[in-house]
């Protein structure tokens, strides 16, 4: 990465992996092709039935919601930030798309019985390589297509590989808190918290809430109690959150 090598984040994961063979870090696997599980016991595996008997699930469900969008929010505004694309008043043109197409995979995701379909940071490494454009996201959608049938080469790779690409990706998002102005307390204390927090208590939506009830609390004591009414009412959705 430092040399600007394209790809210099893959190349350290594969040159890990093969380093740790020897070591025992990493194995060699029985096989380098295999067909995917099927998904026949959770495809439309739906039991609509639990919403009425068990009625704490609604609890989960609206945790869920509530994680899935600000997860998805601060991975598109952090990513987007880094790749250069948010306009002048830092909002992301045609967020309505990137929002959809995350909310579908969610929806797509549940039908097959997959864990929780979201927006990861992990992004942030396909733009530290140069990825800018939908293209980008094509090639992975079918490399991930085609990494299906390589279950087993995958799962070669071990966590001491792609932790510190992790690390790396935690150092790309911190470029652009020098546009944070922490000459204002309410802005930079907020900041801060939700810079803090994210690690952790390891969740996006976490740091966001601390953050947006920090400002809000901040700012209510700057103004001597005026604040927007779409603040209070999103300081008010995380506090509730908490309580249930």
């Amino acid at each position: 990465m430092v040399t600007r090598v394209r790809g210099g984040l893959l190349i350290g994961i594969a040159a890990t992996t093969i380093v740790g063979l020897p070591l025992g870090v990493s194995a060699l696997p029985e096989g380098l092709v295999a067909w995917p599980t099927g998904i026949r016991d959770t495809f439309l595996a739906l039991d609509f039935g639990g919403l009425w008997t068990h009625p704490q699930i609604w609890t989960v469900i609206l945790t869920f919601a509530f994680v899935d969008l600000f997860d998805t929010a601060g991975t598109l505004v952090g990513v987007a930030g880094k790749a250069g694309l948010l306009d002048e008043q830092g909002h992301l043109p045609r967020a309505r798309g990137a929002l959809l197409a995350d909310s579908l995979a969610t929806c797509i995701g549940a039908l097959l019985g997959t864990s929780t379909t979201t927006t990861y940071a992990e992004s942030a490494t396909g733009v530290a390589d140069g990825g800018r454009t939908g293209f980008t996201s094509l090639t992975v959608a079918a490399l991930f297509l085609l990494a299906l049938f390589f279950g087993p080469l995958v799962q070669m790779v071990p966590a001491a590989a792609t932790a510190p690409v992790l690390v790396l990706v935690g150092a790309f998002m911190m470029e652009p808190i020098r546009q944070i102005d922490f000459a204002d307390p309410a802005e930079g204390i907020a900041a801060f918290l939700t810079i803090l927090v994210m690690p952790l208590a390891f969740s996006i939506t976490e740091g966001i809430a601390v953050g947006i009830v920090a400002y809000t609390l901040l700012r209510a004591i700057q103004r001597r109690g005026r604040v927007s009414i779409p603040l209070l009412i999103l300081s008010a959705l995380f506090l509730l959150r908490y309580l249930i």
